[in-house]
């Protein structure tokens, strides 16, 4: 059921009238006002729609510059993990040779376990 409001004057102009008959010759024109006030609700939406998706887009390569980044920094960073790690190999053996040999002193290794 559809229920019309009209103003005083509008009703009693209509009074008197075939008010199915007005509808149905009205209806067609209703129908078009509804259509491109539909249309243009869905032209809106689908511009906020498509700026959302810029901005996520937008997002997304700023994350994948971040990821890469972070590829390399890790990269970069096991590299000089695998690096110190040779390089204290290579002072500990040093060490456990001058100690074989007797040429380190007895207060320096102590220091070197703690």
């Amino acid at each position: 059921m559809v229920e019309i409001i009209l103003p005083r004057e509008k009703f009693k102009s209509l009074k008197g009238k075939d008010i199915k008959a007005l509808i149905a010759e009205n209806l067609p024109k209703v129908e078009e006002t509804l259509r491109a006030e539909r249309e243009e609700f869905l032209r809106e939406k689908i511009g906020k729609l498509e700026e959302k998706l810029h901005e996520m887009e937008s997002q997304l390569d700023e994350l994948r510059e971040f990821y890469e980044k972070a590829l390399r920094d890790k990269e970069l960073l096991t590299a000089e993990r695998d690096k110190l790690r040779k390089e204290n190999e290579e002072l500990r053996r040093r060490l456990d040779e001058k100690r074989s040999s007797g040429i380190v002193n007895d207060s320096f290794t102590e220091r070197e376990r703690r």
